[in-house]
């Protein structure tokens, strides 16, 4: 059976799976207590594939290349060592970026993490206290999408389309 499973990378990584049917299996946070980076970034990501099976279809949030402060040597670390091993393991995954996470759970690519729990909720009836797990379930279900093509509104279907079909981005004048 296929399962559907969103990876929210961070210290407080998310993951959620969902059936074939979009119907929520799974979910939890890793979130190791380790202040070595490195061992940190191999706990989640073993913990992230103790998880997963072979033929798991995998989103994962892109890279926040506009965030700033303390850890975004470590973002880009655990980022970078999760695809590493999903190419290892020989699995394919969908890259979905922060802003479409947030504009297929609400319409708004700008939403906070607070105003994405009720529109996650009407559209799903899914819940859950973490908001890394919650942006994972939205991953899994865009995961899903990506396969069945089958959404419900016109922000989620543009939302798929700009992952199946990403249009050149222009570049800046100088």
């Amino acid at each position: 059976m296929t399962r559907y499973v969103g990876i929210d990378p961070s210290g407080e990584t998310g993951i959620a799976l969902i059936d074939m049917h979009g119907n929520y299996l799974d979910g939890l946070e890793i979130a190791p207590e380790i202040e070595n980076k490195t061992v940190k970034i191999c706990e989640i990501v073993e913990g992230i594939f103790d998880n997963l099976e072979a033929d798991d279809v995998v989103a994962i949030e892109g890279f926040s290349y506009g965030s700033k402060g303390q850890g975004i040597d470590f973002q880009f670390g655990l980022g970078h060592a999760i695809r590493l091993e999903l190419y290892r393991q020989d699995m394919k995954w969908i890259e979905v970026a922060p802003t479409q996470v947030k504009k297929y759970a609400t319409g708004n690519h700008q939403a906070s993490k607070n105003n994405m729990v009720l529109p996650i909720y009407k559209h799903w009836g899914f819940e859950h206290n973490s908001d890394n797990v919650r942006d994972a379930f939205v991953l899994a279900q865009i995961a899903r999408a990506t396969q069945i093509l089958t959404v419900g509104t016109k922000y989620q279907e543009e939302v798929i389309q700009a992952i199946l079909d990403p249009k050149p981005k222009k570049k800046k004048k100088a």
